[in-house]
Parts: C-alpha cells; sequence; structure tokens
C-alpha cells in the first residue's frame, strides 16, 4: 500500500486510481485498501499539515487524489464499510458563502469513512436539523468564515442540542475558537481539516 500513500502524498489523483485498481485486480481486499491505503494516506497528511509542511492548496490536492481512490474503491465496497464511521451532515452558516475551507473538511471526513452530506453554504439552521434527521447523522458540521455569521453558529448549534435527537455539533472556520466553541455548547472544534477527522472520530465512538 506503499504506492498509494505515495501517490497521494504527490497529489497524483490518476496515479492513485491506477494503484487502486492495480490492488484490486490483485484480489486485495478493498476494506485492506481503504484502510491501509487511502486512510493511512489522509493521516500522513494530516501529519505533514501539522509539521507545517503542507498548507491548505496541498491538502486540497491530496484530498481530490484521495477521494479519486475511494471512488474506484465504492463499487467493491459494502455501503457499511463505505460508511462505517457514520454520516456527517456539513455546511456553511446561514449568511456566509465561503466554502473552500467546508469542502477540505468534507473530503477528508468521506476519506476517513465518514457519509458526508455536504449542505452547500448559506445553510439555515432548521435545514441542517432536517438534514440530520433524514440521513440519521452522527454529527452536525458547521463552518464560518466571517465574523458576523458567529451568531448563526451559535443559533445552529443551540437548535440542534434542543430539538435534535442526540446529534453532535462539530463547529469551524477562521473567526471560530475553542473558546468560543465551549461558550456556545459545541461538542467539537478544530482549527483545521485534518484535526477535524480526529474530532470527528472521537465524536463518534463517546
Amino acid at each position: 500500500m506503499t504506492g498509494i500513500v505515495e501517490a497521494v502524498l504527490a497529489f497524483d489523483e490518476a496515479k492513485t486510481v491506477r494503484l487502486v485498481q492495480a490492488e484490486l485486480d490483485q484480489g486485495t481486499d478493498a476494506t485492506t485498501i481503504l484502510h491501509d491505503g487511502l486512510i493511512a494516506a489522509m493521516d500522513g497528511v494530516g501529519k505533514r499539515f501539522s509539521e507545517g509542511v503542507f498548507f491548505v492548496p496541498e491538502m486540497l490536492m491530496a484530498a481530490q487524489a484521495m477521494k479519486g481512490g475511494v471512488e474506484a474503491l465504492r463499487p467493491r465496497l459494502a455501503v457499511s464499510e463505505v460508511t462505517a464511521e457514520g454520516a456527517v451532515v456539513i455546511g456553511t452558516v446561514k449568511g456566509d458563502q465561503h466554502d473552500i475551507g467546508k469542502n477540505l473538511v468534507a473530503m477528508m471526513l468521506e476519506c476517513a469513512g465518514f457519509k458526508v452530506i455536504n449542505l452547500g453554504v448559506d445553510v439555515a439552521a432548521n435545514k441542517f436539523l432536517a438534514a440530520a434527521k433524514r440521513y440519521n447523522a452522527r454529527i452536525v458540521a458547521m463552518s464560518a468564515l466571517l465574523t458576523t455569521t458567529l451568531p448563526a453558529v451559535e443559533a445552529t448549534v443551540a437548535k440542534v442540542r434542543k430539538e435534535g435527537g442526540g446529534f453532535k455539533t462539530m463547529v469551524g472556520g477562521a473567526p471560530v475558537t475553542q473558546a468560543l466553541a465551549d461558550k456556545i455548547g459545541a461538542d467539537g472544534y478544530s482549527p483545521d481539516a485534518a484535526g477535524a477527522v480526529l474530532v470527528a472520530r472521537k465524536l463518534v465512538s463517546s
């Protein structure tokens, strides 16, 4: 699986897909490829990001390569294997049109084995909640890049906590801090996409 990991870290989507297919053709179990190849690569990306080797552009390119590998595997994986970690509803809160960071988190979560329902941008609190109920999500994740939309983050967390069915909430984005997350009662916060995967894994196991 070393080749798959290296291909992802080199941002080479075509090579990643080719190597995944080669492993499948050799009879390697699809779940093994997912965990030992693609998820291992994602962990490597997160490590490089935390060390300051990768930045957001590199993470986006690596995540795109991983996504190609996941798509190549998907027909050979049972639904339960692809979505082993559960469903996450994610979106940018009402009044905010920014989506690069949010999309990166969504790709990273998907590559980590979560089923991701990406609601896009300018998402109202009731839409987050409705989607979480519809897809029986484990986590409702919301992003904000504008300081002016932080009240929308707080309102969404409050609505999910009050009316949700035990959904966990995750928050992130440039103006969001751990202190704010604690203040508004969010279950999880991460300053970056790699950390968001770790937080999500922790929330679904708690």
